[in-house]
């Protein structure tokens, strides 16, 4: 059974000007998101700035969001990193938390052949009987999960079910897809391709746009599965300028400046990640108010 159907907002991790983790801001984007319609929430991705929080915030960041959450909707905790032992580490201790499932991250900068992905995936999701999802994001790893490698851990590892597919490319979806046999649960991993997944037989996507549009997210996929394709693709097309707006600077810059634009967050990040450059920012606020959300 899939760990969710629908949209799971790859949440953000409210800081301090100091650099600490906002837990106020965080409990109250968990009722915002929930409130809103969000299907899951994706803590301590990419979006999460999951590389710069210590393993004890991760884990108390994790930890946290359960016990808000407290059961309402799954919760999926990023636990992957490009060093198998820690990946081990961080997703037994998501299991004894509390998550729903984990989020794995093909190794980055180290980088693997097919066969070291396989097995470090395997001796992931071998030490946990929570679901794990994959997570493909060449663009930022280096490191390409090749369909057929995806096909294989979700028939052969019975707890790795699925894949947050974030390539971009269309014609190795499709790929996957032909060799899935029904085994692997896909997820949208861009906001600017939920419909054209959801139409290759995906079930959901993990979303940046969640963040300060859940309820229309939502409805991207609420409305493909009730068979509104049309109205499906509508919301789809008119969210196109704003998801370009959310990535005109690394993610999770141009997210965190939105939610403080709509006074739900301070915007702070964590260096390497600077604050936006102001030419940008009327391109974002004039997606937004396009969008309907300022």
């Amino acid at each position: 059974m899939a760990v969710f159907r629908g949209a799971g907002v790859a949440i953000v991790t409210p800081f301090k000007a100091n650099g600490e983790v906002n837990y106020d801001k965080f409990a109250e984007l968990l009722e915002f998101q929930i409130k809103n319609g969000t299907d899951a929430i994706i803590v301590c991705g990419t979006t999460g700035e999951s590389s710069t929080l210590t393993h004890e915030e991760h884990l108390d960041v994790i930890k946290f969001c359960v016990e808000k959450v407290a059961g309402r909707i799954p919760v999926v905790a990023g636990t992957g990193s490009n060093c198998t032992e820690t990946a081990v580490y961080l997703s037994t201790e998501a299991e004894k938390i509390g998550a729903d499932g984990v989020l794995l991250v093909t190794p980055y900068y180290n980088k693997a052949t097919q066969k070291g992905l396989f097995r470090h995936f395997k001796t992931v999701a071998d030490a946990i009987k929570i679901p794990a999802i994959l997570y493909n994001v060449p663009s930022r790893t280096g490191c390409n999960i090749e369909p057929e490698t995806v096909v294989k851990l979700c028939a052969e590892v019975e707890n790795i079910v699925g894949v947050k597919e974030a390539s971009g490319n269309i014609s190795q979806v499709v790929k996957l897809m032909a060799l899935a046999d029904g085994k692997v649960d896909l997820y949208s991993g861009n906001d600017d391709q939920i419909v054209p997944l959801l139409a290759m037989g995906g079930i959901g996507v993990i979303s940046v746009l969640s963040n300060i549009a859940p309820k229309e997210t939502h409805e991207i996929c609420e409305k493909f599965f009730a068979g509104d394709v049309e109205g499906s693709c509508k919301l789809q097309t008119k969210s196109v300028e704003l998801c370009n707006a959310l990535f005109c600077e690394v993610n999770p810059i141009p997210v965190k400046k939105a939610l403080e634009l709509m006074g739900m967050g301070d915007g702070f990040l964590r260096m390497p990640l600077t604050e936006m450059d102001e030419a940008n920012v009327p391109k974002l606020e004039k997606a937004m108010k396009d969008f309907g959300i300022l």
